[in-house]
C-alpha cells in the first residue's frame, strides 16, 4: 500500500492530468443531447450520395414547423369565444325598476290602469332586450357560445348587442308603446341597465386547446420497403420533407432501450480520441504547455465552456447555433499561447461539436474557416482596433459562407433567412467579449496576456517611477537592458514584451539599499570600502530576494518575478569573491553565488546575457568594435562554462543570433562622434 501511496505522489502530475481528461469526456458526453444520430448526412438541393434508399420502417411523414404553426394560428383566429349569462342581474334589474316605476306613479297620481301598464311595458322591454344577453363591448370573434343554464346556445352575430345599443332598443320601444310617462319610462329603465354577458376565459382556453390538440402532426404514411430516394437523384421538397421524418423516428426510437448504451459507448469514444489527439499534441510539440496542469487546466476548461454553449443553444434552438461566439477559443488561446495551438484546439472543438449540430458539415466548414481567419488576422490585441478588424472580418467569413450554402442548396438567392444576419452580427459582438474574457482568465488562471504586458511596460506605473526616484542610475540601466534584451527576443522568435517587461523590473530589488550599486552612486563614496567583501556580497545577492518581495507586495505576475529570479541564476559575485581570497586562503564560494534559479526559458536566458554584458560595458575604457566583439564573447562564454542555460529551451544557434544583436546595439551605443569646433 505505502508503495503504492509513493508511486501516486511521484507521478502526482500525471495522475492529476488523467483525471481532468477523463472528467472532460465525461462532462462532454453529458452535454450532448440525448439522441441517436442519423447515418445519413443529406442538404437539400444536393444530390443524395448514397446507395437507394428504402423505408426501413413504416412511418408518418412529419409535417414542417411552418405548417403547423399556420394550422395554430387558424385555429387561434376563428376560436370560440364563451360568455356566461348572469340571470341575477336582469332580476335585481326588474325589482329596480318595479321600485322606481311605483314611486314615479304615485308622485305623479297615475291611476292604477296607467301604473299597470308602465310597469308591464317596462318588463316587456327588458325581456325582450335580455332575452340574449347584453355585452359590455362588442365581442371581437363571430362565433360565440352563451352559457346559459348549463346550456351552451350558440349566438348570430345579428344578435350581439352592448349597453349603448340595448340602451337605444329602450327608446325605440317605449316610443312605440302607449305609457302615460314615456320620458320617465325610458329614463327609469335606462338609468339601471347593466351587461350581464361575462367573457369566461378559462372555458375559452379550454375549448381553444382541445381545438389546438387536434391537429394533425403528421400527413401521409410511408410504407416499409417503399423506395425513397434514389442514388444521385436530387433532395427536392418532398423528398426531403421525407427524409427528415425518417431521421426524426429513428432518433426518437434510437434512443431507447439497450441502444442508449451503445450510443453512450460510441459517443464516449470519439469524444476521447478528440481529447487524445489534444494530449498528443502538447506532449509532442508543447511539451512546456503539458508540463504544466495549470495550463492544461486553462485549455480544456475553454473547451468545456465552448461545448456547453453550444450543446444549450442546440437543445433551446438550434436555428441559432451560430449565435455562439466559438471563435473566442482561438483568440484567447493565441494571446495566451500561439496561434498553432490556438487553431488546433479550435479544430478539435468543432469536430466534437459536429456530432450534435445540424447540418454538420455545413457548420464545421464555416467554423473552421472562421477560425483560420481568426489566427490569421489576430494579432496584437492589446491594439483595440486590431480586434474590432478580425471580428468584422469572422463576420463577414460566416456571411459570404452562409450565401454559398444556400446558393447551392436551393439553387438561388431566394428565401434567405435574413433573421441569420442578426445571429452573425450578434456572434461577431459577443466575440468582442474576448478582451474582458482575458483579462478574467488572467485573474483566475494566473496567466498573462499581452494586454497587461503593455500595463506593465508603462514607465509612468507606480513601481517604475518609484525605481526611477530612489534608484535612477538602476532604472536607466533597466532601460538600456530592455531595449537589448527585446531587439535579441525578436532576431530569435522569442516573446520580446515579455523579455522587455521582465528587463524593466529585474532589478527593483535594489530600491533597498540604491547606494550599494555603484550606478546610484553620485560621489566618490564608496559604502563597500568601509564594510568587509562577505557582507558586501551578501547585500549585493540579496537584491534578488528583495526585488521578489517588492514584485509580490506589487502584485506583479508570476512570469515576472522569474526573471527577478533567475537574471543571475547560479553566477559568482566574483569582484568580492576575489577581494575575500587576498584576506583568506581558502573561501567557501556558496558565500558569494546568487542562489538561483538559472534561466529555465529563452526569455530569461536572454536577458541574463543582455544584463550581464550592459553592467559590464560601463567598464569599457575605449570601446571599440573588437574590443566589443571580444568582450561580448567573453561575457557569454562564461555564462555557457557555467552551465546557466542548461535549463533553458535555447539552442547554440540562437545564442550566436543573441550575440551578433548585442554587439551591434553596444556598437551603436558607443559609437565615436565628431569634434564640434569650438
Amino acid at each position: 500500500m505505502g508503495k503504492a501511496l509513493d508511486n501516486v505522489y511521484k507521478h502526482q502530475s500525471l495522475a492529476y492530468k488523467y483525471f481532468l481528461y477523463l472528467i472532460s469526456v465525461a462532462l462532454i458526453v453529458f452535454f450532448f443531447p440525448k439522441g441517436g444520430k442519423f447515418k445519413y448526412e443529406f442538404q437539400k438541393g444536393k444530390p443524395w450520395q448514397y446507395e437507394n434508399l428504402y423505408a426501413p420502417i413504416d412511418f408518418s411523414i412529419q409535417k414542417s414547423g411552418d405548417e403547423i404553426a399556420q394550422e395554430q394560428l387558424s385555429i387561434r383566429n376563428t376560436k370560440t369565444d364563451y360568455y356566461n349569462f348572469d340571470a341575477s342581474i336582469v332580476a335585481t334589474l326588474k325589482s329596480n325598476v318595479q321600485k322606481e316605476l311605483e314611486q314615479l306613479a304615485t308622485s305623479n297620481a297615475y291611476s292604477a290602469r296607467q301604473q299597470r301598464n308602465m310597469l308591464n311595458t317596462g318588463m316587456a322591454v327588458i325581456d325582450s332586450i335580455y332575452a340574449k344577453g347584453v355585452f359590455e363591448n362588442k365581442p371581437g370573434s363571430n362565433t360565440i357560445v352563451l352559457v346559459r343554464n348549463n346550456e351552451a346556445i350558440p349566438m348570430a352575430p345579428n344578435d350581439f348587442i352592448d349597453l349603448e345599443g340595448a340602451k337605444r332598443r329602450v327608446s325605440l320601444h317605449v316610443s312605440r308603446s302607449n305609457v302615460v310617462d314615456k320620458a320617465g319610462l325610458e329614463n327609469t329603465v335606462q338609468s339601471h341597465m347593466k351587461p350581464n354577458l361575462f367573457y369566461d376565459e378559462t372555458l375559452t382556453e379550454s375549448a381553444l386547446q382541445q381545438e389546438l390538440s387536434k391537429i394533425s402532426y403528421t400527413r401521409g404514411e410511408v410504407s416499409e420497403g417503399r423506395l425513397i430516394i434514389a442514388k444521385g437523384e436530387v433532395v427536392e421538397a418532398e423528398n426531403f420533407k421525407i427524409l427528415n421524418s425518417l431521421k426524426e423516428e429513428y432518433e426518437s426510437e434510437l434512443w431507447q432501450g439497450n441502444n442508449y448504451y451503445y450510443i453512450m459507448l460510441g459517443y464516449t469514444i470519439l469524444v476521447a480520441l478528440v481529447l487524445i489527439m489534444l494530449f498528443l499534441f502538447l506532449k509532442r510539440y508543447r511539451n512546456e504547455i503539458f508540463k504544466n496542469n495549470n495550463k492544461v487546466t486553462f485549455i480544456f476548461f475553454n473547451i468545456l465552456l465552448m461545448v456547453l454553449a453550444t450543446t444549450l443553444m442546440v437543445k433551446n434552438n438550434e436555428s441559432y447555433v451560430y449565435g455562439v461566439p466559438l471563435c473566442i477559443l482561438p483568440l484567447v488561446l493565441k494571446n495566451f499561447f500561439d496561434a498553432r495551438l490556438g487553431l488546433f484546439v479550435h479544430v478539435l472543438t468543432v469536430l466534437i461539436l459536429g456530432f450534435v449540430v445540424p447540418n454538420s458539415f455545413e457548420y464545421i466548414f464555416l467554423q473552421i474557416i472562421a477560425g483560420i481567419v481568426t489566427i490569421l488576422t489576430a494579432s496584437e490585441l492589446y491594439k483595440r482596433a486590431n480586434l474590432f478588424i478580425s471580428v468584422g472580418q469572422i463576420t463577414l467569413i460566416y456571411i459570404i459562407g452562409y450565401f454559398a450554402f444556400h446558393a447551392i442548396h436551393e439553387g438561388n438567392l431566394e428565401n434567405i433567412e435574413w433573421i441569420l444576419f442578426g445571429v452573425f452580427v450578434l456572434n461577431g459582438l459577443l466575440t468582442l467579449f474576448a478582451q474582458p474574457l482575458i483579462y478574467m482568465f488572467e485573474k483566475l488562471f494566473g496567466l498573462i496576456s499581452d494586454v497587461s504586458l503593455l500595463e506593465l511596460s508603462d514607465t509612468n506605473s507606480k513601481l517604475l517611477k518609484k525605481l526611477s526616484d530612489k534608484a535612477p542610475g538602476t532604472f536607466h540601466h533597466s532601460l538600456q537592458v530592455a531595449n537589448l534584451a527585446e531587439a535579441a527576443a525578436n532576431e530569435i522568435g522569442a516573446n520580446a514584451m515579455l523579455v522587455r517587461v521582465g528587463a524593466l523590473y529585474h532589478d527593483i530589488g535594489k530600491m533597498e539599499k540604491p547606494t550599494f550599486f555603484t550606478e546610484n552612486q553620485v560621489t566618490n563614496v564608496n559604502p563597500h570600502d568601509d564594510l568587509p567583501p562577505r557582507e558586501s556580497a551578501k547585500i549585493i545577492i540579496d537584491h534578488v530576494i528583495q526585488g521578489i518581495e517588492i514584485a509580490r507586495k506589487n502584485n506583479l505576475p508570476d512570469r515576472i518575478i522569474d526573471f527577478i529570479r533567475t537574471h543571475h541564476g547560479t553566477t559568482l559575485v566574483y569582484y568580492f569573491y576575489k577581494k575575500q581570497q587576498e584576506l583568506e586562503a581558502e573561501v567557501d564560494e556558496n558565500d558569494f553565488r546568487y542562489p538561483g534559479p538559472i534561466p529555465f526559458s529563452k526569455e530569461t536566458a536572454i536577458l541574463m546575457m543582455s544584463d550581464a554584458v550592459e553592467a559590464a560595458s560601463k567598464s569599457l575604457k575605449n570601446p571599440t568594435f573588437l574590443v566589443i566583439d571580444e568582450f561580448v564573447e567573453k561575457i557569454v562564454k562564461g555564462q555557457m562554462q557555467a552551465n546557466q542555460f542548461l535549463n533553458a529551451n535555447i539552442t547554440l544557434k540562437e545564442i550566436e543570433m543573441v550575440k551578433k544583436v548585442l554587439k551591434q546595439k553596444l556598437t551603436n551605443i558607443y559609437h565615436l562622434r565628431v569634434e564640434y569646433p569650438e
